[in-house]
């Protein structure tokens, strides 16, 4: 049972005891740690219901509970504010009770199934550095979940349908006309090994991309490539199962590097065959309704303080949109028994998770017991406090990023003289989760939803509140525990 659990449950009794409703003995941290560790504003809200003035509430608890063993101090500050201070025989009875806990006196909780939905990079390009905290944020909370005892699903949610896929298929087809999979009469069998490599889709998807904003017949191009696709072209889906493979190859290397492993390697696709039978669902029912040619839902509420705008789940051209997939997504999970889903993703898209919520609502996709949350996180600035890029102005790569803090790392190790003896595998291995620590760590200890800047000499750091200090510090504790057992020393 945790302390305030415990304190909780002491002081309810109180509040009983004196003829008071028990819900008033909530105990919490304390605001003023200068005056004591907890503290209880019960009486406050007790006084009115019971006309009676705070301080008087609070001093007929505190004269019931201010000689139980647990307490070393409890006094009335204020207007009525009970402060505690805990005894210190109680406190390390506690702590001890915690050591002896595999659980370290963690409850677990009432399961519920959960889905964490963090990383979303896109097939065919390379990961930047604002993929780093979704995937830091979001492992952690899905482990801290998992810990607590819900059944927790991590799923990418990979960016792999829709107009992209279009470009990439057409600018290969201009590269490469040859390729079978250009064949429109071809129904396969197809190349067991993938056409192209992943580095060669990096290099060619701005090309593609720039061609769709400047050439209005690759437009047309890309869009029909686009419907084909999704309506099974032989060709192009055995074309599209080696973009996905080649990068899903990719990605996993980088996340691999950070820790991070995902249960579902999900995206977009996963929807695809749901779209339209929800879309004609949601029409049919007058959810959906047209609005300049686009199928939109109205997702305003009466008591919005800003404008908030509609839903847009069909382009006016029919097309689908990533917003169309996000909404069948969710009633995809909560098909398959999901009861929480939570996004971890740039807080700059709170908009669009605001619309999404409340189209799922709307349409009956997800009903009130079901959760839905959008956990935000800040960016990773640079030095001039705007969002990490490179030299030429593109956001850094994620890769580059971790390939710069190894180094670093192996700079440190060196200045320490740490690992000297290791042999060439064992000391990567080390170089590697001294990166990983520093990024880690110099992540989370950040606020969520705070920007950050990346001080790679300060996260790296052997001292100081830092990812390395912890990874040092735990062999340092090992070898003191050893030294005292030698010389038999009760620990």
């Amino acid at each position: 049972m945790s302390l305030l659990s415990t304190l909780t449950g002491i002081f309810e009794e109180a509040f009983e005891e004196a003829g008071f409703d028990r819900d008033y003995g909530i105990v919490e941290i304390s605001q003023r740690p200068d005056l004591s560790q907890f503290q209880c504003n019960g009486a406050l809200a007790a006084a009115k219901p019971y006309k009676k003035p705070p301080r008087s509430i609070a001093q007929d608890v505190v004269s019931l509970v201010e000689s139980r063993p647990e307490l070393d101090v409890v006094t009335v500050e204020g207007p009525g504010f009970i402060n505690i201070v805990l005894s210190d025989a109680f406190l390390g009875n506690h702590i001890d009770r915690m050591i002896a806990d595999p659980r370290l006196g963690v409850p677990r909780v009432s399961s519920r199934k959960v889905v964490v939905d963090y990383g979303g990079p896109n097939i065919a390009k390379e990961m930047h550095v604002g993929h780093l905290r979704p995937a830091i944020i979001g492992e952690s909370v899905k482990r801290l979940l998992r810990f607590l005892g819900h059944d927790v699903i991590g799923d990418v949610h990979l960016g792999d349908w829709g107009l992209p896929m279009g470009q990439l298929i057409c600018e290969l087809e201009d590269r490469m006309p040859d390729l079978l999979y250009f064949d429109s009469a071809s129904s396969g069998p197809y190349p067991a090994e993938p056409p192209v490599t992943v580095e060669y889709l990096q290099e060619i998807y701005p090309v593609a991309s720039r061609r769709f904003q400047e050439d209005s017949r690759f437009v047309d191009r890309a869009r029909c490539a686009v419907v084909e696709l999704q309506e099974g072209r032989p060709g192009y889906r055995a074309l599209w199962q080696h973009f996905h493979r080649v990068s899903v190859e990719a990605i996993k290397e980088v996340y691999n590097r950070l820790d991070v492993e995902f249960d579902l390697w999900n995206g977009e696709s996963t929807v695809n065959q749901r779209l339209d039978p929800m879309v004609a669902r949601l029409l049919a029912g007058g959810i959906a309704e047209e609005s300049d040619g686009a199928l939109i839902i109205d997702v305003a509420e009466l008591d919005d303080p800003k404008d908030v705008p509609p839903f847009l789940l069909l382009k006016s051209d029919g097309a689908a949109l990533y917003t169309t997939s996000d909404l069948a997504t969710i009633e995809d999970r909560i098909s398959r028994g999901t009861e929480v889903i939570i996004y971890v993703v740039d807080v700059r898209q709170s908009l669009h998770f605001e619309q999404l919520f409340r189209a799922a609502r709307r349409s009956g996709i997800a009903l009130e017991d079901v959760g839905l949350e959008h956990a935000g996180n800040g960016t990773v600035n640079g030095p001039d406090g705007k969002p990490f890029k490179t030299r030429e102005g593109g956001l850094l790569r994620l890769r580059e990023l971790i390939d710069r803090v190894e180094e670093r790392a192996e700079e440190r190790l060196q200045e320490n003289d740490l690992a000297q003896n290791y042999s060439d595998d064992e000391r990567a291995e080390i170089r590697r989760a001294v990166a990983a620590a520093s990024l880690k760590f110099g992540d989370l200890q950040n606020h969520r939803t705070s920007n950050y800047v990346f001080d790679i000499d300060r996260f790296t750091a052997f001292e100081g509140k830092t990812g390395p200090y912890l990874l040092y510090g735990g062999p340092n504790y090992s070898r003191d525990r050893a030294l005292l057992r030698t010389v038999d020393v009760d620990l």
